[in-house]
């Protein structure tokens, strides 16, 4: 009777260990398989152009609000004026043209304070924050927008 009781320890001991081993060896085929998702995701792309423009026109008294989004030719900038300054809002987005052009000659910039381009932009920016979007997708929504301002124009 103590030789059965001692097999049947023996037993559970090589059972512990081996649950033990199998469960640890699980974990590692999983942070395999994420390092693998993180490798499959494209470089993000440079929006470090949209970003200056985003702080070198935040600083102009009459805009509230600025978004900006940038491939490698275009520039896209979405402005809200402040209320008592709507009323210069063609002159406003022709000075912060001229400006632009004169600080970025090689890209082409079109600057707008329409509200439905503004949330085209915040869509896009978020797309570009996620990393979702590869160049060819960003050139095409870039068109679909520049399409849509040239519509309301």
């Amino acid at each position: 009777m103590i030789s059965k009781i001692k097999n049947v320890k023996v037993a559970l001991l090589i059972l512990i260990v081996i649950g033990l081993c199998t469960g640890c060896n699980g974990n590692q085929y999983q942070d395999a398989n994420g390092d693998l998702n993180v490798s499959q995701v494209g470089k993000p792309i440079s929006q470090s152009v949209a970003n200056q423009v985003t702080e070198n026109v935040s600083m102009e008294e009459e805009i509230s609000d600025v978004l900006a989004v940038n491939s490698d030719k275009e520039l896209l900038v979405a402005i809200k004026v402040k209320q008592f300054d709507r009323f210069h809002l063609k002159k406003i987005e022709k000075n912060i043209k001229s400006d632009l052009k004169k600080q970025y000659p090689d890209y082409s910039i079109l600057v707008s304070a329409d509200q439905k381009m503004y949330f085209e932009l915040v869509k896009l920016d978020e797309k570009l924050q996620k990393n979702t979007l590869k160049m060819k997708n960003l050139e095409k929504d870039i068109k679909k927008i520049k399409s849509l301002m040239k519509e309301q124009s």
